[in-house]
Order: C-alpha cells, then structure tokens, then sequence
C-alpha cells in the first residue's frame, strides 16, 4: 500500500474548468456556427473599445500573440476586421472592426447573451452572481 494523496480528478479545479468550457463551447457553436468563441470576443472587444493595436487587442482578451494573429487573420479573411499599419510604427498592425463585422454582431449579441445564460441554466441567480464574482477573482 501506498501513501498517496487522494487525488479524485472530478474535484479538482482545471478538470471542472475544462467540463465547464466544452459544455459552453457546445452551446455557443451549436447557436452561433458563423464564427469561434475567441473570433466573437475579438469582435466583441473592438465593439466595446474600438480600433486598437493587434498586441493589445490579444491582451484584452485573454490570448498570446500567436493565437490573436491566428484569429485576426481569420476575421480579415471573412471580412469581420480589417488591418492597417500603424502610422507611427510600421511593424504595428491597428485592427478595425467593419461594418460587416459591426452587423454580425449586432445580429449575434442577444444569442451570445443567451448562451451565457444556458451555459449557467443549472444555477440559480444567486448562484450565478456568486460563480461570476468568484472566477472573476481568479483572472
């Protein structure tokens, strides 16, 4: 016999978390196929914020730059943002939403609310509100 930990994967944070994003993703690319999950948030980011730098915009949401210059590219070639040099610094790319990109999200956003909210059907509003206060903690 062994001394080891009890270690139960279904308590453990990162596997809960990973059930937790598959369920979510499921819902959204059932609701929302025209685009990803990171291709809505970018989209959602420069509706909020505007036209910024592609470094930034990776860092406002959540992604390295291999992975924002992956969905940048992507949303370009649909048509969603478009890209331009930095007049000040050439190696600098500015994204910019489109107006094509402004219309799916305008198209989009009342289903993207939706899909929070039946990403979090199980709980109550409580439960909700605590769950959203609790992981906004933790970024």
């Amino acid at each position: 016999m062994t001394d080891r930990p009890n270690y139960v994967l279904d308590d453990q944070i990162g596997y809960l978390l990973r059930r937790v994003t598959q369920r979510h993703l499921a819902i959204f690319n059932d609701a929302i196929p025209l685009v990803t999950t990171t291709q809505f948030a970018v989209i959602a980011r420069l509706v909020q914020l505007g036209p910024m730098s592609q470094n930034l915009l990776g860092r406002e949401t959540a992604m390295d730059a291999a992975t924002i210059k992956g969905v940048v590219d992507r949303l370009s070639r649909e048509g969603f943002v478009s890209t331009t040099p930095d007049p000040d610094d050439k190696r600098r790319l500015t994204v910019t939403l489109t107006p094509a990109g402004a219309a799916l999200f305008d198209a989009q956003v009342a289903i993207a609310l939706n899909i929070s909210d039946k990403t979090l059907a199980p709980l109550n509003a409580d439960e909700r509100a605590q769950l959203i206060g609790l992981m906004s903690k933790l970024t």
